[in-house]
């Protein structure tokens, strides 16, 4: 008999459209590759639910808080159903920029310069000199990231908002510029590096990433040997360092000085990455010979408690 899947997917956060269109393709996915799957739009009852249901596996399609902090992972290990991506304290980690920073420059790999305020505090005067980036310090896809140029006279005003959404502490960073590169891994092995270039005229955003024609994506991103390795090799070690598990994506600035040579930081780790069959990580498994249905077939095939 083929494994019972549960794919979660939906939820409350922010991200939750993003959410359910991976988990829509990852059921029409894992139903092509044969498993018997059962889609489940989480809400605050989701414990019960999967109690009752008791599926073989449960594959992780939620993204941002509650689903990729650490929280849905311990309602899964308290049930003891296997799950896919990173367990409870590398999902919490990763989800926490400046913690998971703080653990990856621990580990050699180069991070941004960044303070931790209030923003109340940021909205008074620059924290940073501009240019930098203000950013909450637990969401994802570039929610509430605001950028301050260089001739910015003041702090963004945003910050101020009575229906600011994203809590009172901000993550205000040094702006680097350049290029935008990202690169997965699958288990031990780096996947390939694609190149961002945002079509508008803005940074890689939230319309950028998800809007048809908001972004051309370079595979193999047009490196010097030298760099792609080592970009591949900051990727693998910032998945290590932060324990990740199954499938996760490292995200890079390179402030390519024209030479093949530049300044590379690492912006963040992301233990869900968007996975419909057009997503950043699908593309790189799909450029070594990995078709979307045997991505996902090895994840749920990875899959555990006490990861």
């Amino acid at each position: 008999m083929s494994k019972h899947v549960a794919v979660l997917m939906g939820g409350w956060s922010s991200e939750r459209p993003v959410s359910l269109n991976s988990g829509k393709a990852c059921v029409a996915a894992l139903e092509a590759a044969g498993y018997r799957v059962t889609g489940v739009d989480v809400d605050r009852t989701i414990a019960s639910v999967l109690d009752d249901l008791r599926p073989d596996v449960c594959f992780n399609a939620l993204h941002g808080p509650f689903g990729e902090d650490g929280c849905i992972q311990g309602i899964l290990e308290v049930l003891a159903i296997p799950y896919t991506h990173s367990g409870v304290l590398a999902s919490a980690l990763a989800m926490n920029k400046p913690k998971a920073k703080a653990v990856m420059k621990a580990a050699g790999i180069p991070v941004v310069e960044h303070r931790l305020v209030n923003r109340f505090d940021a909205l008074k005067e620059h924290v940073l000199p501009p240019p930098y980036v203000v950013k909450p310090p637990a969401e994802g896809s570039s929610f509430g990231v605001l950028i301050v140029p260089a001739d910015a006279a003041f702090p963004p005003q945003e910050l101020g908002s009575s229906d600011w959404p994203y809590g009172d502490l901000v993550m205000v960073e040094t702006y680097v510029p350049g290029r935008e590169l990202t690169c997965g891994v699958m288990g031990d092995q780096a996947l390939g590096i694609i190149e961002v270039v945002p079509t508008g005229p803005g940074f890689y955003d939230y319309d950028a990433k998800y809007r048809p024609g908001g972004s051309r994506h370079l595979l193999p991103a047009p490196l010097s040997p030298f760099v792609y390795h080592y970009v591949q090799k900051l990727s693998l070690e910032a998945h290590n360092a932060l324990g990740c598990r199954g499938v996760s994506r490292a995200d890079f600035r390179f402030n390519d000085r024209g030479d093949g040579t530049g300044d590379i930081v690492c912006l963040e780790v992301n233990t869900q990455p968007g996975m419909t069959a057009t997503s950043l990580v699908p593309e790189m498994a799909a450029h070594v010979g990995m078709d979307f249905s045997a991505l996902v077939s090895w994840m749920v095939e990875d899959a555990s408690c006490a990861r």
